[in-house]
């Protein structure tokens, strides 16, 4: 069995222990009612739009996401919080060095990473950090800190338990499309599902919010081509999926267990295709960069 496959089996006890931590962590997160942004890059940047997308529409204030390396130039926030796994991600480090916030925070599984030491504020999840490249539990798990400090009282660790022993909704190996949608804070959930297939299984994905789905990416669906809903799927653009002749996934559990299920697809579909999903090809656990690639984010 690969380590991401371990890493991934693993979510449903972190994400309890999150739950329990949002508590005591609570006074360096956002207050309610003040303005936040979330930023993140990759897999942490669609944690962060997920997180985002919970907390404004729990009515707890202005909350933007974006990359860490697009931050508009003049905005303000009372309170920045940066995602970044390894801590050592050039781009949120920049963004810390110049804040556009009265206090930042960051989130990472590494607490003494030069991250850490540029941030007012570190919350660390050691206990999620991953060996492999592609992120999967640490990612979870802050969005799940995140989204019981938004107050969502949610079951997502006791579906995503069942999530793990669930069979697999459609053969991967039959599956030369993947396109994944989502509602709200799902969205990011459905980009994060697309990078997956993508990073580990080189599989052809695109991810978008579901009621876009009409206004282009359907002239790409047909058979053999698969419309996975992070929630549920409206009744009449799923009917439009099956017209095309695509297969929908639309599962009865909470999204993000629905995200454990696509983890363990991106995971089937590397082994099936000979690869290691452990370590991709030209990615590494982190993004460091130096010389002419650093001097454009000055």
């Amino acid at each position: 069995m690969s380590r991401t496959a371990d890493e991934i089996a693993t979510q449903p006890d972190l994400w309890r222990r999150a739950a329990q931590l949002a508590h005591d962590v609570a006074d360096l997160l956002p207050d309610h009612g003040q303005d936040v942004c979330i930023v993140g890059c990759g897999t942490s940047l669609y944690m962060a739009q997920a997180a985002a997308s919970l907390r404004e529409s729990a009515g707890q204030g202005r909350t933007d996401a974006f990359a860490a390396s697009e931050m508009p130039e003049g905005r303000r926030y009372d309170v920045l919080v940066a995602i970044s796994r390894s801590g050592t991600t050039s781009e949120v480090q920049s963004l810390l060095r110049r804040p556009p916030a009265a206090r930042s925070v960051v989130i990472t599984a590494v607490p003494d990473s030069p991250v850490a030491e540029v941030a007012d504020g570190v919350i660390a999840l050691p206990f999620a950090d991953e060996t492999s490249v592609v992120q999967t539990r640490f990612a979870t798990t802050a969005l799940t800190l995140l989204r019981t400090h938004a107050g969502d009282q949610n079951a997502a660790a006791a579906d995503a338990e069942r999530a793990l022993t669930m069979a697999l909704p459609v053969d991967p190996t039959a599956v030369s499309q993947w396109t994944f949608v989502g509602r709200g804070w799902t969205v990011g959930l459905a980009q994060e599902a697309g990078l997956k297939l993508r990073e580990a299984a080189q599989a052809w994905t695109e991810a978008y919010p579901a009621l876009e789905y009409r206004h282009g990416p359907i002239s790409v669906s047909g058979p053999g081509s698969v419309v996975w809903s992070f929630g549920p799927l409206d009744p009449a653009l799923a009917r439009e999926v099956r017209a095309v002749g695509a297969t929908v996934v639309d599962l009865p559990l909470d999204p993000l267990a629905s995200l454990v299920v696509a983890h363990r697809v991106a995971v089937a579909l590397a082994e099936s295709r000979g690869l290691n999903p452990d370590t991709p090809r030209n990615l590494t656990r982190s993004v460091v960069l130096s010389g002419d690639a650093l001097a454009v984010l000055s």
